[in-house]
């Protein structure tokens, strides 16, 4: 990256290879380690091309063919002005671990920070970072550590994990207090993992949907306010305003009710209640159904929420809605 280096005497001085207690300190440890290990290429920051040098006179000494030495450039905070550090939010990479960053995306991210193969490729798994890897192109300035963008690159390898693999991955981050509700299965987790996987570009989005309410409904019956029915825009008037929603959501049970269980899709629940929607109103079919399905004003849209819960458990809470509604 810097050329051939030199430099003189001058640059070593007595460094201590064994402390007192016996211990072998790093500068004679990973020396030996990496012979052991068959190493033959290091890749360290500039910071240590002052201690250079004295590794090579140690190699020298116990007659060790080095390494090639690669100095690369640090990498820099997101405002790119100074190095990365603890105090700028730099984290163990365990602990990326721990809020679902995937190993390849890691990968991915790690060797974009001052590299790329030059071309437009974003995503580069592993084995094609072993393939196209070359040193030359390695940027002479420092990278800047974006975790936005690791976020995107994660969410785009988690889309390349298969469906069974995607359900796994969520089961791990939803909260315990979640699996404890009693009417969480594997099988609707299982149902909602599109969902899940359309919000999400890291686990730990999982724990923060749970958070925010937005997991709760799909293993309960959500808590309504019956105020909370009405689109804003309705065109309902205020004068019975309750039973004639109640009356809406009445035959909207009986249009569901006329559907087969075999083919409940949101395809077939949309095609089954679209024209009395249309006749009556759109914001005072469609909003009240998805409110009373999810007891949240921003939730999937109701076909689909239909299609997950089912046939029966989405009658279950229009009939709940139409008894608050009648209360």
């Amino acid at each position: 990256m810097r050329g051939d280096l030199s430099a003189g005497a001058e640059a070593l001085d007595d460094i201590i290879l064994i402390k007192s207690d016996g211990y072998p300190t790093y500068n004679f440890a990973h020396i030996i380690d990496d012979l052991e290990m068959g190493v033959t290429h290091i890749m360290r920051a500039d910071e240590f091309i002052s201690s250079t040098p004295k590794f090579l006179s140690i190699y020298e000494a116990l007659e060790i063919k080095h390494p090639a030495f690669v100095t690369l450039p640090p990498i820099m905070g997101d405002d790119g002005k100074k190095k990365l550090g603890k105090r700028d939010g730099a984290k163990d990479v365990m602990e990326y671990k721990s809020e679902g960053y995937l190993p390849e995306a890691m990968v991915n991210f790690l060797a974009f920070i001052g590299w790329n193969p030059g071309d437009e490729r974003e995503i580069v798994t592993p084995e094609e970072l072993v393939q196209i890897f070359d040193i030359s192109k390695i940027h002479h300035s420092g990278g800047r550590f974006n975790e936005e963008k690791l976020q995107w690159i994660n969410r785009e390898y988690l889309k390349r994990l298969s469906y069974e693999e995607q359900e796994e991955y969520i089961t791990k981050f939803i909260p315990e207090y979640i699996k404890q509700l009693s009417g969480f299965t594997s099988t609707m987790v299982h149902n909602i993992t599109p969902i899940i996987m359309e919000r999400i570009s890291v686990g730990k989005d999982v724990i923060t949907m749970a958070e925010m309410g937005e997991l709760n409904y799909f293993f309960e019956q959500p808590t309504l306010n019956k105020d909370n029915l009405f689109f804003k825009s309705s065109k309902i008037s205020q004068e019975d305003k309750y039973e004639v929603l109640a009356s809406y959501l009445t035959h909207l049970i009986s249009l569901i009710e006329s559907m087969p269980d075999i083919d409940f899709t949101k395809e077939t629940v949309k095609e089954t209640v679209w024209s009395y929607a249309e006749e009556v109103g759109k914001g005072d079919i469609l909003w009240p159904m998805r409110y009373a399905l999810s007891g949240l004003d921003k939730s999937p849209d109701p076909f689909l929420l239909a299609e997950v819960l089912q046939k029966e458990e989405t009658i279950n809470r229009l009939n709940s809605a139409i008894s608050i509604l009648r209360k």
